[in-house]
């Protein structure tokens, strides 16, 4: 018996050895892929503001001074840059963590008041329009920090998830599905940021009602297919109240800013690319990860039958 356990043993290692192999693989495309979505999400952001203001909401971008559109260009680009790089830390978040809680606790306050601070006496201008919490998990032992951040309707910043231990394939995995969790905030709060800086400078509606977005926001992300029209859109159709009239109400064209990854990465080709490599590697990581599990459940088995032989008396 003593015999199995060692053979199963050297089975866990080179398992192990394997694993190790698939983290630092896994590390590196995600570390390529993070950086090429930074300037795809840069990119798309500025496309979809384009379309927005050009094709959506013509009249309003117009009626903006030459300034102030400027300054509209200027803080979309400062918002697709804070993501690149936000994008960046958290693949690096052993070595950025402050600088992921700065980035994270960015909103779009200083590019909303460069815009829309302006004198509303000049034509066409528009008026005034870390707690570091650590838990760990008995089982895996895997390290969950969270970094406190200025409370925005985007949500908070997910748990950052690292993994101690490269071989185990559960923290891996776990890692992994926290990064894709951080990807997806980062798109939804540029998004939000973005639209909250058109409302400021009334280019989108003033009231603008959140909770439809939200929904529609989330309805869309469940769907892998690429929607129709400008990319990174949403367009919809609502039912806005008259507050002086209520028989004035009625429906009302509605279109934000909703930067999603399928669409991102149906854009560009590279991306895409990497995306499918990702997919790869975890096609693999499961296979051993479900190989790791069955080597550690025959050696509890061979290690209980070992214990109860140890202390088995014949009568």
């Amino acid at each position: 018996m003593a015999r199995a356990i060692e053979r199963i043993d050297r089975d866990i290692a080179l398992l192990k050895e394997a694993i190790k192999a698939i983290a630092a693989e896994l590390q590196t495309a995600y570390a390529s892929y993070l950086s090429m979505l930074g300037q795809a999400v840069r990119q798309q952001l500025i496309l979809a503001t384009y379309h927005l203001c050009t094709q959506g909401y013509s009249e309003n971008f117009l009626s903006l001074s030459l300034n102030q559109r400027q300054q509209l260009q200027q803080a979309i680009r400062k918002l697709g840059q804070q993501a690149a790089e936000q994008l960046l830390t958290f693949i690096n978040n052993e070595e950025h963590q402050d600088e992921v809680a700065e980035v994270a606790g960015e909103d779009a306050s200083d590019e909303v008041a460069e815009v829309a601070g302006e004198d509303a006496s000049n034509e066409g201008d528009v008026g005034d329009g870390e707690d570091v919490d650590d838990d760990k998990n008995p089982q895996s032992k895997i390290r969950f920090e969270k970094f406190a951040m200025e409370g925005n309707r985007a949500g908070k910043l997910p748990l950052i998830i690292k993994f101690t231990d490269p071989a185990n394939p559960m923290e891996l995995a776990a890692w992994q599905q926290s990064l894709e969790k951080l990807i997806q905030y980062t798109l939804k709060k540029v998004s939000h940021d973005a639209n909250v800086l058109l409302q400021k400078i009334s280019i989108l509606p003033k009231k603008l009602p959140e909770p439809i977005l939200e929904v529609a926001a989330a309805a869309s992300e469940a769907s892998a297919e690429v929607m129709p029209g400008p990319p990174n859109l949403l367009n919809l159709v609502i039912e806005i109240e008259n507050e002086q009239d209520a028989q004035q109400s009625g429906l009302t064209r509605l279109i934000a800013i909703n930067l999603r990854l399928s669409e991102i990465e149906f854009a560009d080709s590279k991306l895409s690319s990497g995306r499918k490599q990702i997919r790869s590697i975890l096609v693999q990581l499961n296979k051993l990860g479900q190989e790791y599990q069955k080597k550690q459940r025959e050696r509890s088995i061979a290690e209980a039958e070992a214990a109860w032989r140890a202390i088995w008396i014949d009568d």
